[in-house]
């Protein structure tokens, strides 16, 4: 069969080339200033008390950002597939928008909106709920910029499923409750569980929008790469690409994970489909 690509060995070539220009020079450089330093030097800058508790908010709120993206996330796609309404194609659109907004502008925005005098901080701060400059405003920040791929990731699957297997699960005697958890759920935890891994990647590497409303206070509202850049000012690069070896490991293993997970999680609902 002719193909429109070329040859496999061409296009291998030009596959391995280009990653290896775009991703494993940069990171094994990385690597590479790193070992520079000794074990014992390493260990001390990445097990530093200001470095473990910018992990623990990097982290953390990344984390958290990507849970509440992959329930309301879940929630939009639904509805944005699902049901007609006025406005539904400028509302589809607005899921876009964290994609292109420059996040330096999301995070003045946000900052400005949430601050103690901002229109909705106004009314939050009176309640004992400060968002600004707080560990919560790094939350804000990482779930506005990556619902969008959450939302993005799910629609397509949702599409895919007839809402004939809802009524048939209906006819049946299936609650709503048993009709998600049973018949659609497995069918869209995937493509969610993929949507959560792109949202927390990308909440890990976030700095733009942060660095504007999460208030950079040491041990308490600073991510680790406002941590990377203020060793960088500080012309203290092998410390910074020894933080930045951390964090390469560290989401290197979470993403791994996650994937593994995500296999296990196809590989049984396709053998559910088989068995049935």
């Amino acid at each position: 069969m002719k193909r429109v690509l070329p040859g496999f060995g061409l296009s291998l070539g030009f596959t391995l080339v280009y990653l290896s220009l775009l991703i494993l020079l940069p990171l094994s450089g990385l690597v590479f200033k790193a070992s520079t330093l000794s074990f014992e030097q390493f260990w001390s800058i990445a097990t530093g008390e200001r470095a473990l508790a910018a992990y623990r908010v990097t982290f953390g709120a990344s984390l958290l950002a990507a849970l509440i993206n992959a329930f309301f996330g879940l929630v939009v796609a639904w509805v944005l597939v699902r049901y007609p309404f006025p406005g539904k194609r400028f509302v589809d659109s607005l899921v876009d928008l964290p994609f292109a907004l420059p996040t330096s502008v999301a995070g003045i925005t946000l900052a400005t909106l949430y601050a103690g005098n901002g229109w909705i901080g106004r009314h939050l701060e009176p309640l004992g709920l400060k968002v600004a400059f707080t560990p919560l405003g790094i939350v804000v920040a990482l779930t506005f910029i990556s619902l969008p791929f959450v939302v993005r990731t799910l629609q397509p699957v949702i599409e895919d499923i007839e809402p004939e297997i809802e009524e048939a699960a209906a006819s049946l005697g299936a609650s709503r409750f048993q009709t998600f958890f049973r018949v659609l759920l497995p069918g869209i935890f995937p493509a969610l569980l993929t949507g959560f891994t792109l949202a927390f990647s990308r909440a890990i590497g976030e700095y733009g929008s942060v660095i504007f409303i999460a208030g950079n206070m040491p041990l308490i509202s600073e991510i680790t790469p406002l941590l990377i850049i203020s060793k960088l000012e500080q012309y203290d690069v092998v410390g910074a690409t020894a933080l930045a070896c951390v964090m390469l490991a560290i989401s290197f293993v979470l993403l791994l994970a996650v994937n593994a997970l995500q296999w296990w999680s196809a590989n049984r609902h396709q053998s559910r489909r088989t068995g049935a």
